[in-house]
């Protein structure tokens, strides 16, 4: 019985469920599930930080190494000016207020993205979350938040060839581990498994060079409906599926 089979097991699920070393999640509809209720989209999303929150416990509970969320993308700021100083406040609130509790289950915060627009109390509570975490040993956050997939590899070009023009690097040694050690996630292995909800089949600028071979799953519910039931679902989908990595399945049909 594989290591996958037996984490499975101990978080009480069926026997053969794999459990993804490395999950991603583009937290998509909360302005939708608000929309359908008669509520305001603000609503909705703070429905989704009780989504996110569950989300965590669950990647602690079924074994996930490593969580990365969509949080907010690069895209977003062109949203209505209130709703974006809505979400910037949520999460400060969510990141504030659940600290505490991220330090005893033993969790790793990094917060990546471009913090040229974000306030200095913002940019203050990432790096002090990402200090106070920095020797837990257990499952690692990883917070998409201004963040979208062509600005990181914009910005991961620009210190390459700041590195090319200082002599510090020749172009022809320039590698695949080259362009990962210039990227946001530096250290963090790609994701298995992407899962985008709401019913979107599109992965937005998200990971673009991460997810190259990732599994994708998408699901109907919009983001504040997600469950275990949901979560449990997508582990499933992607159980099943073979991954070749781009290679053929030796194995037979």
């Amino acid at each position: 019985m594989s290591l996958d089979t037996v984490i499975a097991a101990q978080a009480g699920e069926k026997p053969g469920l794999k459990i993804p070393a490395h999950v991603a999640v583009i937290m998509d509809g909360n302005g939708r599930w608000a929309t359908a209720r008669g509520k305001l989209r603000t609503e909705g999303h703070v429905e989704g930080v009780k989504a996110l929150r569950r989300l965590v416990d669950l990647a602690i509970r079924y074994g996930v190494k490593h969580l990365t969320v969509f949080s907010f993308s690069s895209e977003n700021w062109r949203r209505p000016p209130d709703e974006v100083k809505f979400i910037f406040a949520l999460l400060h609130r969510f990141v504030a207020s659940d600290l505490a509790t991220l330090i005893q289950n033993n969790v790793r915060v990094k917060i990546i993205g471009s913090r040229h627009e974000l306030d200095d109390g913002l940019k203050r509570l990432i790096d002090d979350t990402q200090r106070k975490t920095a020797h837990n040993t257990g499952l690692e956050l990883i917070v998409a938040f201004n963040y979208g997939g062509k600005s990181e590899l914009l910005e991961a070009t620009r210190r390459i060839a700041a590195d090319v023009a200082a002599g510090r690097l020749q172009p022809e040694d320039i590698t695949e581990q080259t362009v990962e050690r210039a990227l946001y996630t530096h250290g963090v292995p790609d994701p298995d498994l992407i899962i985008r909800t709401s019913g979107e089949q599109r992965t937005s600028n998200f990971l673009i060079w991460q997810g190259a071979y990732s599994e994708l799953v998408f699901i109907e519910e919009n983001w504040p409906d997600f469950s275990e039931e949901t979560f449990v679902r997508a582990l499933e989908e992607y159980s099943g599926r073979k991954r070749r990595f781009g290679g053929i399945d030796t194995r037979g049909p």
